[in-house]
C-alpha cells in the first residue's frame, strides 16, 4: 500500500512573483493542497538587509508551520539567497529555494554560454553565477539586470511595443553569444513567450520554477508523501492589500483567484 499525505505544500514570496512557482507546482502535482503567502506589506525584499530577510522568513516559516504544511518552497530569489540555510537548519520538514534548482537546471541544459537575467539586487549579488560555477566551471555566465521587466509584467504589458523594446535593450548585446537564458526573477516567466518571439534564434529559456516543481515531486515521492486529494484546495494569504493581490494574482495564474485572506504576519515572530 502506498502511503499518502494530504497536508498542504507551503509556498512564500515577497509578493506576486512566486505565483509562477505555484503555477508549475500545481501543473506537476495536481492533487496537492497548496498554501501561498505573499508578504505584500513588506515588499520588495531586494532592498532589505540579509538580517531583515532572515527575520521575515522566520516569521513566514512559523506561520506555515502552524498551518501544518509538509514542505516549504521559498519562491523568492532574495529570500532563497539569504534565508534558505537558516530555515533548513531549524526545520523538521523539507525547505527548498529557487536558486539552487535554477542553477542545477542551467548547468544541465546550457551548452556553455548562459545569460542570467534578474533584478538589480540578484544580479549584483552574483548568486546564480556563483551557484552555477559551484556545479560546473565549464559554463560562461553572463549577467544582465532588467529593472523594467517587473513593472511591465505587473501592468500586464507582456507583449506591448515598449516591452519588446525593453527586451531588445537588455538582451541584444548577448543574444549572439549565448545558448540559454536563465530567468532569475519569478516575474520573468510571463515574458518568456515575448523573449522567444523577439529573437528567431533557437534559444533555451530556463524557468527555475519548472525545476522546483520537479524537486518538490521527487522529495514527496521519496518520502511517500504525495497527496491523493480529488478536490484539492488553494489558500492564499497576504500581509497587505488583498484586492491588489487578487488582481495581480489572477494575471500571474491565468484564472481568477479566490480564498485570499489578509493576516498580520508579525504575530508570528520567533
Amino acid at each position: 500500500m502506498i502511503n499518502t499525505d494530504n497536508r498542504a505544500i507551503g509556498i512564500f514570496d515577497s509578493g506576486f512573483g512566486g505565483l509562477t512557482v505555484l503555477k508549475e507546482i500545481e501543473k506537476k502535482l495536481s492533487n496537492e493542497n497548496i498554501i501561498y503567502f505573499g508578504d505584500t506589506a513588506r515588499l520588495p525584499y531586494g532592498s532589505k538587509s540579509k538580517e531583515t530577510i532572515i527575520k521575515y522568513s522566520k516569521e513566514i516559516y512559523n506561520f506555515l508551520k502552524k498551518k501544518n504544511v509538509k514542505l516549504i518552497v521559498i519562491a523568492c530569489n532574495t529570500a532563497s539567497s539569504f534565508a534558505l540555510d537558516t530555515l533548513q537548519s531549524i526545520s523538521d520538514i523539507p525547505v527548498i529555494g529557487v536558486i539552487k534548482a535554477g542553477s542545477r537546471c542551467a548547468s544541465r541544459e546550457s551548452k556553455g554560454n548562459i545569460l542570467v537575467i534578474g533584478t538589480k539586487g540578484t544580479i549584483k549579488s552574483e548568486v546564480y553565477k556563483k551557484e552555477i560555477h559551484s556545479i560546473s566551471n565549464n559554463i560562461n555566465v553572463y549577467q544582465q539586470s532588467c529593472p523594467l521587466f517587473v513593472p511591465l509584467v505587473e501592468e500586464g504589458m507582456l507583449d506591448d511595443k515598449i516591452t519588446i523594446l525593453s527586451i531588445k535593450k537588455y538582451l541584444d548585446n548577448y543574444i549572439d553569444k549565448i545558448d540559454s537564458i536563465l530567468l532569475g526573477c519569478t516575474h520573468y516567466p510571463l515574458l518568456k513567450e515575448s523573449i522567444q518571439n523577439t529573437y528567431n534564434k533557437n534559444i533555451n529559456i530556463i524557468n527555475p520554477a519548472e525545476e522546483v516543481a520537479e524537486e518538490v515531486f521527487n522529495i514527496l515521492k521519496q518520502n511517500n508523501q504525495l497527496a491523493n486529494n480529488v478536490n484539492r484546495t488553494l489558500e492564499f494569504y497576504v500581509s497587505d492589500d488583498r484586492d491588489k493581490f487578487i488582481e495581480y494574482g489572477s494575471l500571474f495564474l491565468g484564472y481568477k483567484i479566490k480564498n485570499v485572506k489578509e493576516i498580520d504576519i508579525e504575530e508570528y515572530k520567533a
